[in-house]
């Protein structure tokens, strides 16, 4: 809006802009989007000027970025920080407590203790707490600050409060955080948690924070603390730091070094010969050299180099594999094991193992991995997909990890019922019936394959073009495949047992051991865990034979009919008397094709897997758990059991967990 008050005094026009209105549709963009984009158009250089990124225009810390690092020296002490915005609704639920909890796991302090959370003013933050106090929040900042030298810094926590505070100066308001030291790794770091809130109440406000702030100026103010608390690094410290990186197989500063200088993919010994890099010119030669060990460089001509474009790419990786073994070797402990990554894509390979180690890929994003010590002796190493529950994969459970390859033989029914492209309900329907088998009921049959089709429609593959009526690809198969390694990265883990070996071997209940010992131990091998199960499965077959389940025949031992349903309702029982006992509700049997309806309560994990507790009022029924009923705690469920196995008809529809 233009207001023309005031124009016959000479004041001219004053813009009084209105609030910015949001667009309708799918071109619809937020309005800082727009500034941004207006800004960049502009051309407007960035604060500090040295450099032509374009200009922080908004969000906190716009000023401070500017000037905080004009007083940096190339004696400053460096620090590393790996900044992260993270927006909660994409994130997950479950993805705030599951980050809080793994920054303050296990194995984190000096001494290997579990990590402490601490805030500004106490050393024992409640993270519970600071969940809940930003519950509501947008957003939310994530930050790993390590300082080269943070081993000498006597008070880490000290210098993490100091640079939080420094750092509200720069922002212009109080901050809410929590952060946790972390020592199990070659340099000490923090983890520092920030919500995205500032302010109390009805007066709370979204802390936005300007790019060039979380880019430059937080790390500029970290360098800044770190030369006042340690002082600048002496030039035999700088030369030690660089002679390190000479023969690291990782991207270092000696190769973005080299990189500044390569011309057309070619470095001359006359361009190393410039008098700002002298003082560099022995390492820098250095390290061309280490590269031409490692086929990434190649000296064409006396002084004249040639480096790979591949370089960088491939000394990055080589940083990450570094990782992945320094993790494996934590995780294994004193345990010698050859070391693998378990990649998509190689064939049907099958694992199965113990869970060594857990935690987050990188530490700054909550893809989780695995470590597992596998039955064939060896440890691998596995990267879970962004979905998954690292709380669902307990350190000593026993899991199957899986390359995936084969075709779904729901996509295949889909493919060979369809006719001219679309496939229907009711043709399907007809052929369950004739072809039904003891314990299947046709009618579950097909809305199992509606639910895939339901899936396959929301990744673009099948569409619904009325009720019952579905039209479907001629390749739906091997799309359907494709879809399947996109979602899961080409592999599945399967929790096999939540207990480890140990407890499993005098427990009542259907184990993992029990299923080996039945199958004649065949895929344990005599090495490395695999040894480990093969003696516990010796154990076992004792404690069956004490039960009464199992017999010694010479060196064989035989099994009575249908152990594994004798060990399951053995276990059932027990635990239904106990809860009866605590709640005075009548545990109910449940019959194969009966169905319960009731309110679920809880899961309980047992011997013999995942049972949901489900209630009616005046007693309850313990049915297996499936993960799609987990959201569902506290309202009304149906489950119908059939064959072991169970469907759950959460609301409207009937849903098969994964």
């Amino acid at each position: 809006m233009v207001s023309r008050r005031g124009a016959q005094d000479g004041e001219g026009f004053r813009a009084r802009p209105g609030a910015p209105k949001a667009r309708s549709g799918r071109e619809s963009k937020r309005f800082v989007a727009e500034v941004l984009k207006a800004v960049s158009k502009s051309g407007a250089k960035a604060s500090g000027a040295k450099c032509a990124r374009h200009a922080s225009t908004f969000g906190r810390g716009r000023v401070a970025a500017g000037v905080v690092g004009s007083k940096q020296g190339a004696n400053a002490r460096r620090v590393v920080i790996k900044s992260r915005f993270v927006v909660l609704k994409r994130a997950g639920a479950q993805a705030v407590a599951t980050h809080l909890r793994y920054i303050e796991r296990e194995g984190t302090t000096r001494d290997g203790q579990r990590g402490q959370a601490y805030g500004a003013d106490t050393d024992t933050a409640d993270l519970r707490d600071f969940e809940e106090r930003g519950r509501g929040d947008r957003h939310q900042f994530r930050f790993i600050v390590s300082v080269e030298d943070a081993a000498e810094l006597q008070d880490l926590r000290g210098y993490t409060r100091e640079l939080m505070a420094r750092m509200e100066v720069d922002l212009e308001t109080r901050l809410d955080w929590v952060a946790v030291d972390h020592w199990d790794t070659d340099n000490p770091h923090t983890h520092i948690v920030l919500r995205g809130k500032v302010g109390q109440g009805r007066g709370a406000r979204d802390l936005v924070i300007a790019p060039d702030y979380m880019a430059h100026g937080m790390r500029l103010r970290a360098n800044a603390l770190a030369n006042e608390w340690l002082g600048p690094r002496t030039e035999l410290e700088i030369q030690q730091a660089q002679r390190r990186e000479v023969e690291q197989e990782r991207w270092t500063n000696l190769d973005r070094t080299l990189q500044r200088e390569t011309v057309d993919g070619r470095l001359g010994v006359a361009r190393l010969n410039e008098p700002r890099l002298q003082r560099q010119r022995q390492l820098l030669v250095g390290r061309l050299q280490r590269l031409q060990r490692m086929g990434l460089a190649n000296q064409v001509d006396p002084g004249t180099w040639s480096v790979s474009a591949d370089a960088e790419k491939t000394l990055r990786a080589l940083g990450e594999r570094g990782d992945i073994v320094r993790t494996m070797h934590r995780a294994l402990k004193d345990k010698q094991r050859e070391m693998v990554v378990f990649e998509a894509g190689r064939g049907d390979q099958v694992v199965v193992g113990r869970v060594a180690g857990k935690g987050l890929g990188g530490e700054s994003h909550d893809k989780g991995y695995l470590v597992v010590d596998g039955i064939d002796g060896r440890a691998h190493y596995v990267v879970l997909t962004a979905h998954a529950n690292l709380e669902d994969y307990p350190t000593g459970a026993v899991v199957e990890l899986r390359s995936l390859n084969k075709l779904r033989v729901a996509d295949q029914s889909i493919a060979a019922l369809a006719s001219d492209g679309l496939y229907r309900t009711d043709r399907h329907l007809s052929v369950a019936r004739r072809q039904a088998k003891a314990g299947l009921d046709p009618q579950e049959v097909v809305q199992a394959h509606v639910r895939r089709l339901e899936a396959l429609r929301r990744a673009g593959v099948a569409e619904r073009v009325t009720e019952g009526l579905w039209k479907v690809p001629n390749d739906l198969v091997e799309r359907g495949r494709r879809h399947d390694a996109d979602r899961s990265g080409g592999i599945v883990v399967q929790l096999k047992s939540h207990w480890p070996i140990e407890r499993q071997v005098r427990a009542i209940g259907a184990t993992w051991l029990d299923q080996q010992l039945i199958d004649g131990g065949k895929s344990v091998g005599d090495v490395g865990f695999g040894r480990e199960a093969g003696r516990a499965m010796r154990r076992r077959a004792d404690f069956l034979v004490a039960q009464g389940l199992a017999k010694r025949v010479g060196m064989r031992v035989t099994f009575a009919s249908d152990v594994l349903g004798t060990l399951r309702s053995r276990e059932l029982e027990q635990v239904a008397k106990d809860i009866s006992a605590e709640t005075g509700l009548k545990p109910r049997r449940v019959a194969d094709g009966q169905s319960v309806a009731g309110v679920y309560r809880r899961h309980l994990v047992l011997a013999s897997g995942r049972f949901a507790l489900v209630e009616d009022g005046t007693g309850f029924s313990l049915l297996p758990w499936k993960s799609v009923i987990e959201q569902r705690v506290g309202q009304q469920v149906v489950g119908t059991l059939r064959g072991g196995d169970v469907s759950w008809n959460v609301g409207r529809r009937l849903e098969h967990g994964r």
